[in-house]
């Protein structure tokens, strides 16, 4: 018996095919965008493009890496910052001309131990992770060896004719004597250019010996797709109210910690002829924090001991604006773990809004993170919200706002919204 267990294990270690094929997600990022200049990192309602399809893979659960490939140093950089690996792709496939196929080739060749390909566009942002995980189920479990998603629409099309020709015009999906209510006609599917799966050899031969090819539909919502200036509007609109926003979505924020200096303030000190000194706190950014407090959040402020500012100006701004103090001396997890205990919450239930290099700790534990646009930690961490104010002009009430809008966001219940999908 033990002997047949030895032949079972040397069995399945020699063969090839007993070993779990590796999926991997991979994103394509070239840094010569046309329409929108390094778009793939361009801020989208507080987090980098790239980082909303980033953040979906990493928590599909069903990938086993997460790759960007790309030819940009501050892509890299973001990248990395975001939990992803990166592949510097050659200049051979970073030409205007370069294919999507190319660069994916590229990729594969490289990675030996890569089975599928998972190609995200990092242009779509409503990507959630069950989207990818059903779909590479369909190839995974049901033996498709390509796999594309698309969205229904409901669209008559007409044929391009030339006025010269006298020919009238035509339409290939409409009877102009019957034409189709809604509601009565199916639609039909297009490529939303959120996804495009395949198994390795597939990629390899250029899909041109596809066996089992399969869409995976999606719903209009989350068929979002960023190619010029005029779509970033309506994408960041789309994609606060159908994103997906990580696992802190569902974080109930019970204590907003917001440091003085660098958020609340721009860190600058006035000092009068008399010797007094002042600090400008921007009116906006106190009516943020009392949103958070009349939904029953509070609010603590926090300083370090060796703060610049005097302790009793300090404590003055706290009483201005009705919150708390606290006053810290290292700024790391172990004093704000007192703080909590005190509090009795969480690290799940705590909002945290730092700008330096010395929040970085509190603002990796914190169930969620914001810092103002001109941070320093900015490029050091990847924040769940960068503000697109600066510290001391309305960063805080911008994140206070976000705060609320995951609030209600975790309050709703599945599909509550009631979208009528027929007229989306």
């Amino acid at each position: 018996m033990e002997s047949n267990m030895i032949d079972e294990v040397i069995s399945g270690v020699s063969d090839p095919s007993a070993r779990k094929p590796h999926r991997a997600a991979l994103i394509l990022a070239r840094g010569g965008s046309k329409g929108i200049p390094l778009k793939n990192i361009k801020n989208l309602a507080g987090v980098p493009l790239i980082a909303w399809v980033l953040r979906a893979a990493l928590d599909s659960e069903v990938v086993d890496s997460v790759w960007v490939s790309t030819d940009h140093d501050e892509i890299e950089r973001v990248a990395r910052v975001w939990g992803a690996k990166v592949h510097r792709r050659s200049p051979e496939v970073s030409k205007d001309s370069s294919s999507s196929l190319e660069t994916i080739q590229e990729f594969i060749r490289v990675r030996p131990e890569v089975d599928i390909v998972c190609h995200i566009q990092a242009t779509s942002p409503c990507l959630h992770p069950h989207h990818i995980r059903e779909a590479l189920q369909m190839i995974t479990e049901q033996g498709c060896d390509y796999v594309f998603s698309v969205v229904r629409r409901h669209q008559f099309r007409w044929e391009k004719t030339d006025k010269k020709d006298g020919k009238n015009l035509t339409s290939p999906n409409l009877d102009v004597a019957r034409r189709p209510r809604r509601q009565d006609w199916p639609g039909e599917l297009y490529e939303n250019g959120s996804f495009y799966f395949s198994t390795r050899k597939a990629w390899e031969n250029g899909l041109k010996q596809l066996k089992k090819m399969a869409y995976y539909e999606m719903l209009p919502e989350y068929s979002v797709d960023i190619d010029v200036d005029i779509d970033w509007p309506v994408a960041e609109q789309r994609v606060l109210r159908f994103g997906y926003f990580g696992r802190e979505e569902k974080a109930a924020v019970r204590l907003f910690l917001c440091k003085v200096s660098g958020c609340l303030t721009n860190g600058q000190i006035f000092t009068s002829v008399s010797g007094e000194d002042h600090v400008a706190i921007n009116a906006r950014d106190v009516a943020g924090i009392q949103m958070l407090q009349r939904d029953n959040i509070e609010v603590i402020l926090i300083s370090n001991i060796n703060e610049p500012l005097s302790r009793g100006l300090l404590e003055k701004v706290a009483q201005l604006i009705g919150c708390g103090l606290q006053f810290v001396e290292h700024q790391n997890g172990f004093e704000m773990e007192m703080l909590m205990m005190e509090k009795k919450v969480c690290w799940d239930e705590v909002a945290f809004m730092g700008s330096e290099s010395e929040d970085r700790e509190i603002l990796s534990q914190v169930g969620l993170n914001g810092v103002p646009s001109d941070a320093p930690v900015a490029d050091l961490i990847a924040a769940k919200y960068m503000c697109q104010r600066p510290a001391g002009n309305g960063a805080v009430r911008e994140f206070a706002e976000y705060i609320l809008m995951l609030k209600k966001k975790s309050l709703m219940p599945v599909h509550q919204e009631n979208i009528d999908r027929a007229n989306f």
